[in-house]
């Protein structure tokens, strides 16, 4: 009989970080792929040490851990981006919404269009890994190698979702940038075990598909919401900006195109990417 999928599913009620209880699993020996699932975090993060909290019961927060040892620790932000897709396809089925309705923000938001012409922030994505000969420190898992030394050990993928979160209730100062699944379908309410079914279904396939050397590029270029846009990009202590030319499906770059041409970012260099 084929392995179960995935190997170890756990929920719990309030906790720190979902992120720091799947690598406990996975230095202790539980086989990938391990899943934790909260309803609230108290130590929630994101990119840089910024925090990520909603509401208890409001949102889908998942840490899956992996052992892809046999990744090429240049192609580990993939781990990232099929966690993305799989859980953009999910929210879209199970929310009732139109095919393309939610995409990316490069490196590592899932976003949908404001109707001020804004993205609005629904998900974010975080990676963190350990490789072999040394540790792997938090970084964006959208769009960027990660891993340290010559051989990937493990991989943590979180992703957080803004899901039964009305509208009213958002934080003043996050309004206008933020949404959730129940806003964009008009207040109804979302089955958050039945987005966590799917998501769960949908990442199955993308990590074998991904374990035998094929990764959806297209798809994953195609869901970019920064194409075509004006961003500011803050690379170190400097501000790039330009036009979003696409995304390289190879090795994650965005190409961003300036008054000196096309100028390559790696997701690992950039602090922040927001539309200028």
């Amino acid at each position: 009989m084929p392995d179960p999928f995935p190997a170890r599913l756990e929920r719990f009620g309030s906790v720190d970080s979902t992120q720091a209880i799947v690598a406990g699993w996975l230095a202790a020996g539980v086989p990938d792929v391990c899943v934790a699932v909260a309803d609230e975090q108290r130590g929630g993060r994101g990119r840089h040490g910024r925090t990520w909290q909603a509401p208890p019961g409001a949102g889908l927060l998942v840490s899956c851990g992996f052992r892809p040892t046999w990744l090429d620790p240049r192609d580990a932000w993939r781990l990232g981006a099929i966690v993305a897709l799989a859980m953009l396809d999910a929210a879209e089925e199970v929310a009732g919404l139109r095919e393309g309705a939610l995409g990316l923000k490069w490196p590592n938001d899932l976003v949908a269009d404001g109707p001020d012409g804004t993205l609005r922030k629904l998900a974010g994505v975080l990676g963190e890994t350990t490789g072999e000969g040394g540790g792997g420190a938090a970084r964006p898992a959208g769009a960027e190698g990660i891993g340290g030394g010559g051989r990937l050990l493990t991989a943590v993928i979180g992703i957080g979702v803004n899901v039964e979160w009305a509208e009213r209730d958002f934080p003043a100062d996050l309004a206008r940038s933020m949404t959730s699944l129940s806003a964009l379908g008009g207040g109804r309410p979302v089955d958050r075990d039945a987005l966590l079914d799917g998501f769960l279904g949908r990442l199955e396939s993308r990590l074998e598909a991904l374990r035998g050397g094929r990764f959806d590029g297209g798809g994953w270029s195609a869901r970019q919401r920064t194409t075509g846009r004006r961003l500011a990009v803050e690379v170190g202590g400097r501000v790039v900006v330009g036009t979003g030319e696409g995304v390289d499906p190879a090795d994650g770059a965005l190409l961003l195109g300036t008054g000196r041409g096309i100028t390559r970012i790696d997701a690992g260099e950039v602090i922040r990417c927001r539309l200028a």
